[in-house]
């Protein structure tokens, strides 16, 4: 699903993400949804979140379990 529109995601979605430092490597790490960062309803380079282990990036995809 996209990541780019904040109406697919809501807290416990597993998701995954690329961290500010992995940006220009295009890493993705997994993790579940904390808390929604991003406040406008779609944002063209992922919404950004932050994980139950702490790290903020941008959402690039959500898994489908």
């Amino acid at each position: 699903m996209n990541g780019q529109i904040r109406s697919n995601l809501k807290p416990g979605l597993t998701v995954l993400i690329v961290l500010k430092q992995d940006q220009t490597t295009g890493k993705l790490t997994r993790g579940i949804v904390k808390e929604i960062l991003t406040k406008s309803p779609r944002h063209p380079h992922g919404i950004k979140v932050r994980l139950t282990n702490g790290q903020v990036g941008r959402v690039q995809e959500i898994v489908q379990d």
